[in-house]
């Protein structure tokens, strides 16, 4: 592949590769060079890039075991979700406090999930990827991506519903 080629096929999925990082990593400038060193990576194969059925795929796999690494070696038990691309024009102040408060929360809650489901619930809901590319990434099957992706969104929901009924069961 050569260099317009590579400019062709893989700059446009470099901020798919940020927004993973960001997810996983926190710190923008964490997240900034995990996408520069896939993306180094993905320039020394750009010979062999042509092979792949998918380099988007490729290349996500690539972010998520980096990002995986880089919080095994520096710290294992910090992973924190940030959910930074939500904005809503023309709402009152009440409902913009109200929106904050509740993306905060999420996000605490989503920060409690196993890290495999951190990362279907980020590339399927967040980046809206296709289950079989998902599959891709994690080297998962259909059906385990499946559960784990709905085991996530209903433990968000229940907390959030526990939340907003003040831990009041309403049995």
């Amino acid at each position: 592949m050569n260099q317009s080629e590579f400019v062709a096929n893989v700059l446009p999925i470099q901020n798919k590769l940020f927004r993973l990082a960001k997810r996983l990593l926190v710190s923008v400038e964490e997240a900034e060079d995990a996408a520069q060193e896939v993306m180094l990576k993905l320039w020394s194969k750009n010979k062999i890039l042509e092979t792949y059925n998918s380099i988007e795929a490729m290349a996500m796999t690539m972010t998520k075991n980096y990002c995986l690494d880089q919080l095994k070696s520096k710290r294992a038990q910090n992973l924190q979700i940030v959910h930074s691309n939500f904005e809503e024009k023309n709402s009152g102040l009440q409902k913009n406090i109200e929106d904050v408060n509740t993306i905060e929360w999420i996000e605490k809650i989503v920060n409690t999930l196993p890290a495999q489901q951190k990362i279907i619930l980020q590339l399927r809901d967040v980046e809206q990827m296709e289950f079989d590319q998902i599959e891709k990434i994690t080297n998962m099957n259909a059906s385990a991506v499946r559960v784990a992706l709905s085991r996530a969104r209903k433990t968000v929901r229940e907390s959030i519903i526990k939340l907003n009924n003040h831990g009041i069961s309403k049995n």
